[in-house]
Formats: structure tokens, sequence, C-alpha cells
């Protein structure tokens, strides 16, 4: 930038005034750069889906299994063990389960990690995560603290039995 020198009094005087536009068009050109720039680098909602290690589980006597799958018409289908079974009936079995579970070790005060009853979720792949939500909240609902889903892993990996 250069400096300008005005006259004052017929004396020569520096100017005060500082010349913005140089800057502003600097600081636009940057702007629209960035405006440009930013969405090339950035990606549209990255999604990596969790790498699970499978262990084998422990199947006991108090563990509830449930199968659940999209029935026709967009309908869900529960299975307890193989018996089909409603919305209903499944939050009042799963009760009895529990309270049954735990009148066998004494009282709620008895129960450990060891003892503490589960409740073990087959999802078919096509389910609806509405059927597969229900169930969980079906089952939260009825007291299971414990609810997991049972998966199969993959062709060719191994699963290591301590």
């Amino acid at each position: 930038m250069a400096m300008s020198v005005g006259k004052e009094d017929g004396e020569d005087v520096p100017m005060s005034d500082i010349n913005t536009t140089p800057l502003v068009d600097v600081m636009l050109v940057l702007l629209i750069i960035f405006l440009i720039a930013v969405p090339v680098v950035v990606e549209t909602v990255p999604i990596a889906l969790p790498a699970t290690a499978y262990e084998a589980r422990e199947t006991k006597p108090e563990n509830v299994e449930l199968t659940v799958r999209g029935g026709p018409g967009g309908t869900c289908e529960v299975y307890w063990g193989m018996t089909p079974i409603d919305s209903q009936t499944l939050l009042d079995r799963s009760v009895k389960s529990l309270e049954d579970a735990i009148a066998k070790v004494g009282g709620a005060e008895n129960l450990t990690d060891d003892t503490m009853p589960e409740a073990h979720i087959r999802g078919d792949v096509g389910t609806p995560y509405k059927c597969i939500g229900g169930t969980i909240f079906t089952m939260q609902r009825a007291g299971f603290a414990r609810v997991g889903f049972v998966s199969e892993p993959p062709p060719g990996t191994g699963v290591t039995r301590l």
C-alpha cells in the first residue's frame, strides 16, 4: 500500500485515513475460497459399524431367549422360545419369569452379577427397528436390567473359548 500525502495549510502532512478497500477485497476473496473449499473437504455423515468381539455366551436356565422378526404388512413377530407371543403376554410372562428368578435366589438383595437373569434377543437382519426396539422396551419395563443381542460371527472368524 502506498501512503498519500495531502496538503494542510501549505505544509505536506501525512493523511490519517486508511484505505480499507484492498483489505476488504482480500477478505471477501478468502471467504469465497473457504465457502467453496470446505464442503469439498468435509464428508457427509460418515458411518462405521462397530467392530465387535465375539465371545461365547453362557446359557443359564433363568435367561429369557426371544426371537424377533418382521411379519407381513409391517407387523412384528416375537417368539418366546418357539412360541409366538404378543406384547402384553410378553410383559406378563417376563415379569413372572423375573419374579421367579428373584424368589429362587432368596430375594432381590441376594442377586449378583452371576444370578441376574438376562434377556437375549435374536433379531432377523430384515427386522424393522420398531420391532426390536419395542421388545427391548417391553423387557426393560418388565424389570430386566440386562438385555443383549445374539449374533452370528461372519464366516471365517473363529470364536476363542476359554
